[in-house]
Parts: structure tokens; sequence; C-alpha cells
């Protein structure tokens, strides 16, 4: 075997190729060393070419099975959570401002302002002054009060005592909203003054007669009341009056009225309790007889719950009212009264025909002040005392004939013990006896009392002609029996009313109609020989009319005329009223 010779060239560069192959190794190495500590970036900056675009086909994607194979062995459950709260009890101070209705205005653009003065003038020397103002100190409160005197000197056709009249009252008030609930106060004082001068036609009174008698009669009455409203509390608040009247014959009355509300839950339903503590104090100077004082008290406790049921269409009220009741009059006595208190109302066709029915009753406290405000003409003689309705049974329809169309028709049939009636008082004298009070000559009024049944019908209706014209009337009959005095005194059986209202943009009037059918009086005499004369008060009908002009939304100018037939009508047996009235004024509304 020959061994070939290496020349020192061909060593030569054998040499430098495996020097240069360990260099190129090494740095290889190095640099795989270094990569693996240093920390990669994961924003890339690498260059990529791309030397032929992309072009998939559809066996390129990647499908998803319809109904996936999950291979983990085991599904973890969700980890149920539980929330809290950490509360802290924190003080409030924060009222809620509480929400007022809006009213409904015609005409958005005029301003509504909340205070008034009214002064007018008319034939007989009759003025008139009306004033209502009230302000706020705060958001929550408001206090005002209402001022009204109304005077005539008189002048009735053939009347020859003084037939003048003044009327003036007061009233004044104080509303306070709280958080929970609501109260108000009232007070006021109200003086009235008339005169006795409906002397019987029947009588012949001689000139000293008529000197003699002092006919006027003066009425001071002060009130105080008050009211709460609470608002999502067992109690709901209530309401109280005070009433005290003196008169210019030494007669005075005390008249208290308590009345809370109450209301409590039986299962979904409430029923609503509405109470009654009542006490009535009172004298005259003298009867009519002048041989004795009269003194009358009362006492009355009551409790009225009532449950309302609510279905679809159909209301029902079920209630009964339980009174104790004591007084100290002549022939009263204590005594526990009940009266149901049951009323139902079911909607046939919405809107067009309900129809109702129910069967109530009710102590009713008859007071001096109440007869004053209904006849100012009685004699301060009176025999005070409880009417008993022991049973008013009612029924009827309601609803509208048309969308501007509105009816009520209703019949009624009740049962009164001790209902009062206005009774002309016996004369004392025959027209030449001279009487000592201004009262005693036939010319005033007793109460009188009977235990009567009445059947009753009543129906009304009002069209809504135009959003400026609306008219309308109603019609009431009554039937008496079951009495012991010979007539039911001074009462109709029949009555009957038209309005008629027209309201534009500056202009408005009114027109109001009034018949009232025959009644029955009598005229007696107190210890004179003469017999007793019936009186029948004739038919009579009344028209009033009013209009005006609105010169701007803070002044306007009226005119009313009353009584257009000039009809000389008693409305209570020998009083005239006056003939035609004329009379016009302005008012003058403004913001304090």
């Amino acid at each position: 075997m020959k061994i070939k010779k290496l020349s020192f060239l061909h060593w030569q560069e054998t040499i430098y190729m495996r020097y240069k192959t360990f260099i190129f190794t090494l740095l290889l190495v190095t640099t795989a060393s270094f990569a693996q500590k240093k920390k990669k970036d994961t924003l890339g900056t690498e260059v990529i070419n791309v030397v032929k675009p992309y072009t998939p086909t559809v066996s390129d994607a990647f499908k998803i099975k319809s109904s996936p194979e999950v291979n983990d062995t085991q599904i973890s459950k969700k980890k149920e959570i539980q929330y809290s709260i950490f509360s802290i009890p924190v003080a409030s101070t924060f009222t809620p401002a509480k929400g007022k209705a809006k009213v409904l205005r015609v005409d958005p653009s005029a301003p509504i302002y909340d205070n008034f003065i009214t002064a007018g003038f008319g034939n007989f020397s009759t003025p008139q002054v009306e004033i209502f103002a009230h302000a706020n100190s705060t958001r929550y409160n408001d206090f005002g009060g209402f001022l009204n005197y109304h005077s005539s000197k008189g002048g009735i056709d053939n009347v020859v005592l003084n037939d003048d009249f003044a009327d003036a009252r007061l009233d004044l008030f104080y509303k306070q909203e709280e958080r929970d609930y609501d109260w108000q106060l009232n007070g006021g004082f109200r003086f009235q003054k008339y005169n006795w001068y409906g002397l019987p036609e029947q009588i012949n009174f001689s000139q000293n007669v008529i000197a003699g008698l002092a006919e006027t009669q003066k009425y001071t009455n002060i009130y105080l009341g008050g009211k709460m409203d609470y608002k999502d509390s067992f109690f709901q608040g209530g309401a109280s009056e005070l009433n005290y009247l003196t008169d210019d014959e030494g007669s005075s009355e005390l008249h208290v009225l308590i009345q809370p509300k109450i209301e409590f839950p039986i299962a979904s339903e409430y029923i609503n309790a509405n109470a009654r503590l009542e006490y009535l104090k009172g004298d005259f100077f003298q009867n009519y007889a002048a041989t004795n004082s009269i003194d009358y008290s009362f006492f009355t406790l009551g409790f009225n719950p009532n449950f309302e049921v609510l279905r679809d269409n159909l209301t029902v009220n079920l209630g009964v009212d339980l009174l104790y009741s004591s007084g100290s009059a002549n022939g009263e006595e204590s005594k526990i009264y009940t009266y149901p208190n049951v009323t139902a109302s079911y909607i046939l066709i919405d809107q067009v025909l309900t129809a109702y029915a129910g069967a109530t009753g009710g102590l009713h406290q008859n007071t001096y002040n109440a007869y004053v405000n209904e006849n100012p003409f009685v004699s301060p003689t009176l025999t005070i005392k409880r009417t008993d309705e022991q049973y008013n049974a009612f029924a009827g329809v309601k609803g509208k004939l048309a969308s501007n169309v509105g009816y009520n028709f209703k019949a009624s049939y009740k049962s009164e013990k001790d209902k009062p009636l206005y009774k002309l008082n016996p004369s004392k004298t025959d027209g030449t006896t001279v009487v000592t009070k201004g009262y005693e000559a036939g010319n005033s009024f007793q109460i009188v009392y009977d235990d009567i049944k009445t059947l009753g019908a009543f129906a009304e209706i009002s069209v809504d002609f135009s959003k400026e014209l609306k008219f309308g009337g109603s019609l009431e009959f009554q039937s008496f029996s079951g009495g012991s005095l010979a007539e039911v005194w001074n009462v109709p059986e029949l009555k009957a009313s038209a309005f008629a209202n027209y309201n534009q943009d500056k202009w408005f009037a009114g027109a109001n109609l009034f018949f009232v059918g025959e009644r029955k009086d009598e005229l007696t005499f107190t210890n004179i020989n003469i017999a007793s004369q019936a009186i029948t008060l004739g038919n009579y009908v009344d028209l009033n009319i009013n209009g005006g002009y609105k010169f701007t939304d803070k002044l306007t100018a009226f005119a009313k005329i009353n009584n257009i037939f000039s009809s000389s009508y008693q409305k209570f047996a020998n009083f005239k009223v006056q003939g035609l009235q004329v009379f016009a004024g302005l008012t003058y509304k403004f913001d304090l």
C-alpha cells in the first residue's frame, strides 16, 4: 500500500477549512445560548416576503361538527355565589316634595290669579263686597281669609215694618303639610240682622201695635274648627268643629262635633270607620208663652264601620251606624240607635247605564244655628229635638244617553220620626192689643215635629250642547203620609229647576229658573177668641239671569237680574220677597 504524500500547499488548505468550520460552529452555539436567555418580544418586527398569494380552497377550511364530542371526563359545575350588602342605618333629613293636582285650563296661556275682590251695588240700596286673599311663607303652608258683606235697606211692597237685612262673614284658615300628615285650622265670625216684618194680612193692625213692635233680631256666630289627614296610617285623621251662637233675645247655643276616621284591613279588603262625638247645649230666655225658660242639651256617641267590595262592574258598601244618644230636653230620652248603611251600584253599560240602590238612615241633631241659617224668621222660643231617620230606601239609574247628555233618575221611600217643620207662631194680638215682643204678632215661626213617611221621585238631566253652552234641569216630587198634624207645614210637594250657562273667551252669561209648588200654613191665636185660618201659599216661578264681560285677565264686569217676573211671592208664610232686583259690579283678580 502506498502512502500518498501531501504537499505543503494542500496541508495548509486543509488546516484553513477545519479552522473555518470550527469558528462557524462556535458562533452558532453562542448565538443559540444567547437566544435562550433573552426574553421574547410579543411584537414581531420581521419582514415577510410573500412570494405567492394564498388561494385557499373549501377543503382547507376547518369544519365544526354539528354534534361535538366532549373529551373531558369531568365537567366542572358552576359555583353558587351568595350576595350580601353591608348596611349601616343613616338618619335621613330628606323630605320629598308633595305632589299637587294639575289644574285643567281651557287656555293654557291665560294666567291664573288666586285672589280676588268683588264689589257691586243694586237697587233696594243693596251693596255687596267679597274679598278672598291667601299667601304662604313656605312651600308647605297656606293661610288666608274670606270676607263677605251683603245688605239691603229693604223696600218690599206693602210692608209696614222694617224689612232691611245685613249679613257679614269673615273666615280665616291656615293649612300645613307635614311629612306624614296634613292639618288645617279654621275660624270665623258671622253677624246677621233680620226683621220679623211678615205681619199676617188677615189681621188689621193699629198704629199703636205696629209702633210697639221691636221687630229686629240679630245673630252672632263664632266658630272654630280643624281637620287632619294622615297618610298610610291606621288613624286616617278627622275633623272637628265648635259653633257658638247668640242673639239679641238672650239665647245661646254651643255645638261641638268631633269626627275621627280609622281604617283597618280585613283579609285583602279594608274597613273604613267613622266615629262621632257630638255635644249640644243651649237655652232660650223664655218659651213662647213667656212662662219659663228653655234649656236643652244632647250628647251623642256613634260608630259607623263600612266595608266596601269592588268586583269588576259591581260596587257594594256594607255598613251600619251605631249610636248612643242622651238628651235632657223635655220628652227626650237616652237610647241606642241602629241604622243600615248599605249601598250598591252596577255598571250595566259602561258610561251609558249604571243601576244603583241602597238603604240608609241616621240620627240628625237639629240645632238653633241650623234653623236660623235656613229660616232667619224663627222665634227664639224653639223646641230642639233630634230627628230619627229610621230608614231611607232608594233605587235609580244614571249614565249618559249620548256623549253629551247625562241623566239621573231615582225613587225613594223613607220614614222619619220628629221631622222638623216650620209653622207660624200663634198671634198674641188681634191687631189692637200691644205685644211685648217683636215676634208675637203671628210674624215668626216655631218648629213643630211629626212622624212622616215620604215617597219621593227625582230626575235630572244635563246637556253639553257645545264647549260654550250647557244647560240642564231637575224635578222632585214628594208625597207625605202617616203624620199626626193636619199638614206637612211649609213643605212643597213639587219642586223644579233649570239652568243654562254660556261661556266664551270674553263674554259669559247664565240663567236659572226655579219653580216651587204650593205649601200650607195656619194662622192661630193665643188667648183670643178668633178661629184659626188656613193659609195656602201658591206656586211661584223665579227667573234669574246674569252675564259679564272680561276686559282683561284681571278685570271683569258683571250684572245680575233676579226675580225678573217681579213676583211678590212668599218663600215662607207672610214673608214676601223683593221684586225685580238689578245688581252690577266689578271683579278684580290679583296675586300677592
